[in-house]
């Protein structure tokens, strides 16, 4: 169980500690957001990753300058990607155009149904919906839903036997239950077909070609901006292992754990409508494990963040608030987004993106003076 839930810990610090929410939340989140910027230097005017005053007590910087790593070659983004690429945003990203040939639905269809759900032949709470959207291959309904309505076509009414997966965490009642769905088709759409017309109409683009061209550019930077980001955690790594961490600053470590804690809560609360320590009791797990798991994750955290410091200081990089913003900005891009507001609105714990972009400037300048080799192509081959 201890596993089960260090995974979950280190999972949700990989995403920034954010969290899905609903429009009062992100409201809250921006407002929360405007309170950490004024806050974003310490005493000194410097943004920094730990504000500790004697920072070889709790870490020695071990080599971290002319390193090297051995990386997989970078993505090549072919002609074939970008198409498929293309149909997965006319899928996902634009409204659908409604089927108007007497056809049955088929794969990326999205069919707006009525459904009633019975258990026991009675109606179960939340089982029963009006006029609902739903993409056929989206996973948004439990197994063989979706795939229960391929076939059929409009104004049919499907019956469907299916089963509950066992794990069923949103209504534990109905988890591994036998029920029976009667769904009926009110109408079937399917994705829009790439033409100049639809283009200028429904894209800052003027034509097919243009769109086609843009979004290779798109894929070009994400493969970019991966491999960098892979060279940066793996020459981090190193440093890691090349270091010592010898002792945690304890207030900091004690703060780390309470967020850590708290944004567990919020993850359990806005995906499940279950408090953590329901989510905790209903996985088999104690208090004394997630406690556990709560201090070796904090632990592993606050290493990366000592160690961050450590290069910075080595290199002597201090930051001021202005030359955050900017570093800001060279992590948005990085990460595949706009500029640093859109980052920002994604992370709902500041303090957390604040240290990933300090994180970001350390590698800078390990990855500056690190010699990149690429991994020959019959060990790849070997690998797969």
């Amino acid at each position: 169980m201890k596993k089960k839930i260090a995974a979950l810990l280190l999972t949700l610090g990989m995403i920034g500690l954010a969290v899905g929410c609903s429009d009062e939340e992100e409201n809250q989140n921006t407002d929360n957001t405007a309170s950490e910027e004024t806050s974003v230097t310490n005493a000194d005017g410097l943004v920094v990753a730990v504000d500790v005053d004697n920072l070889e007590d709790y870490v020695t910087l071990g080599e971290y300058q002319n390193l090297t790593v051995e990386e997989a070659p970078k993505t090549e983004v072919t002609d074939e990607d970008v198409d498929a690429y293309i149909e997965r945003q006319l899928i996902n990203n634009y409204a659908p155009v409604e089927v108007t040939e007497d056809r049955a639905v088929q794969e990326n269809d999205t069919v707006n149904i009525d459904y009633a759900g019975y258990l026991n032949g009675e109606a179960f709470d939340g089982g029963t919906a009006q006029d609902q959207d739903l993409l056929i291959g989206s996973g948004g309904f439990i197994e063989g839903f979706e795939d229960g309505l391929i076939g059929h076509k409009k104004g049919e009414t499907v019956t469907l036997n299916l089963t509950f997966p066992e794990d069923y965490s949103r209504n534990p009642d109905l988890a591994g239950q036998a029920v029976v769905f009667e769904v009926t088709i009110n109408s079937i759409s399917e994705p829009a077909t790439l033409t100049d017309e639809w283009v200028a109409a429904n894209t800052d683009y003027k034509s097919v070609e243009e769109f086609h061209s843009a979004q290779e550019e798109q894929l070009v930077r994400e493969a970019d901006n991966e491999y960098e980001s892979q060279v940066k955690s793996d020459l981090f790594q190193i440093v890691m292992e090349n270091s010592e961490i010898k002792d945690y600053p304890e207030e900091e470590l004690n703060e780390l754990k309470a967020d850590i804690q708290d944004q567990m809560e919020q993850m359990y609360l806005s995906y499940y409508g279950m408090s953590l320590d329901e989510a905790l009791e209903t996985q088999g797990i104690s208090q004394e494990e997630a406690e556990q798991s709560y201090d070796e994750t904090a632990r592993s955290y606050m290493s990366q963040y000592l160690l961050t410091q450590a290069i910075l200081d080595a290199e002597e990089i201090a930051l001021t608030e202005e030359e955050y913003q900017n570093a800001l900005e060279e992590f948005a891009a990085l990460s595949g987004f706009s500029d640093a507001e859109e980052l920002e609105s994604n992370y709902s714990d500041q303090n957390v993106l604040k240290r990933n972009v300090l994180w970001n400037v350390a590698c800078d300048a390990i990855m500056s003076t690190a010699t990149i080799t690429e991994t020959a192509e019959d060990t790849q081959t070997e690998a797969e």
